[in-house]
């Protein structure tokens, strides 16, 4: 098991028809984690945007991994949007995303923090996994994607 699969809740998957910008992004994510975690919208729509005003999370190749600490968070959990319509980020490729990960963490877990951090981006620089992931249209498969990653290992 990895540490994504520890974080990332299969009703905290969102395939987005509906956003065209990452302020709707996270604004959607905000109410996402709202209804299933009890963590106000607002909280998490500031956290990130906070963030991203220090540098775009957007990776590259299609991906963006917005994060956010947040006060009395207990544990760090996650949220998985892919939109049908790549949407702009300001990522060092200049292309737009569609697969974007969202990470909260509590304001003190940096090591943790980091770990996941880590791991995201060993996920998302396997190509394989990345069009394996554009290839599904559910969130029980998609969510079953992120637990099987390097389970061989």
């Amino acid at each position: 098991m990895n540490l994504i699969s520890k974080i990332l809740l299969p009703d905290n998957i969102l395939l987005d028809t509906e956003s065209t910008s990452k302020k709707r992004v996270f604004e959607r994510v905000g109410l996402l984690f709202e209804n299933n975690q009890q963590i106000g919208r607002s909280q998490v729509f500031d956290s990130l945007f906070a963030r991203e005003k220090l540098g775009s999370t957007g990776l590259g190749q299609g991906v963006a991994i917005p994060h956010g600490r947040i006060a009395k968070l207990r544990d760090a959990t996650a949220a998985f949007v892919k939109t049908s319509h790549p949407i702009p980020f300001d990522s060092p490729d200049g292309l737009p995303v569609n697969l974007i990960f969202v990470l909260l963490v509590p304001e003190r877990a940096t090591d943790l923090h980091l770990q996941i951090l880590g791991e995201l981006a060993q996920m998302f620089s396997d190509a394989q996994f990345r069009n394996l992931l554009l290839a599904r249209d559910d969130s029980a498969g998609i969510h079953q994607l992120f637990n099987d990653w390097n389970s061989a290992t």
